[in-house]
């Protein structure tokens, strides 16, 4: 009994039971029952599934957005044009209200756009106080990260190799993927533009989430704005 209920860790004993009758081990069931006690076997208790919140401390689960413009989060996707040239994307959402607050599209980005990206979202809504983002080459930049301070703004490294820390952006991007990229060929930048403009209002304004009530990001933002004028 002992060495199955090793071998068979999520099994009782009455199970055990049965897997002794079918190595011709007879056993009643009260004694098998006793005998189950006294070594102490139990089953050990469900424990239920969480998700990873990895070691960073600066992990959308361990540090989340509690209001609007609390914490922005922002990351590069890559996409190809049908001539195979490849264009980058910067994409930046707003963690709370799950607006997708730009899409940036160009051949190359570095600190200088992801900066120039910024002034215009911040020109519109104001500074964040948190900017969670990959600790990567583009964002280590001693420009953005300056210029990030200037606005009193805090940047939130995540350990790199572990998406499920920056989980918000992370998702985006996958749905971004899977509703548009991977059905939509570019010509060109121009068109590209033009197409993931349209797609960011469809996102905003038509597209509901499970996560926030099934409303869309617009409207879950818009409750918030008026709740707080009410106050």
């Amino acid at each position: 009994m002992l060495k199955l209920s090793r071998q068979y860790p999520r099994f009782g004993w009455r199970r055990v039971r049965e897997l002794l009758r079918l190595q011709c081990i007879r056993v009643g069931k009260k004694r098998a029952r006793r005998l189950w006690k006294e070594a102490g076997l139990k089953v050990p208790r469900r424990v239920k599934k969480r998700r990873a919140t990895g070691s960073s401390e600066n992990s959308c689960l361990l540090k989340a957005a509690r209001y609007p413009n609390h914490v922005w989060s922002y990351d590069f996707v890559f996409d190809r044009t049908e001539h195979n040239r490849r264009i980058k994307l910067l994409n930046v959402v707003d963690e709370y209200t799950r607006e997708c607050l730009t899409i940036e599209a160009n051949w190359k980005i570095g600190s200088e756009g992801v900066i120039e990206a910024l002034e215009k979202v911040i020109a519109e809504r104001g500074a964040p106080t948190h900017i969670r983002s990959d600790n990567g080459p583009e964002f280590v930049a001693k420009a953005v990260k300056e210029w990030l301070a200037k606005r009193g703004t805090q940047t939130l490294f995540v350990e790199p190799g572990s998406p499920w820390e920056n989980g918000y952006i992370e998702s985006f991007n996958s749905r971004l993927r899977d509703e548009l990229l991977n059905r939509q060929l570019f010509s060109g930048l121009r068109e590209a533009r033009v197409i993931l403009g349209q797609h960011r209002r469809w996102y905003n304004e038509g597209r509901i989430h499970s996560g926030i009530g099934y409303m869309t990001p617009k409207d879950y933002a818009a409750s918030h704005s008026k709740a707080a004028t009410a106050s």
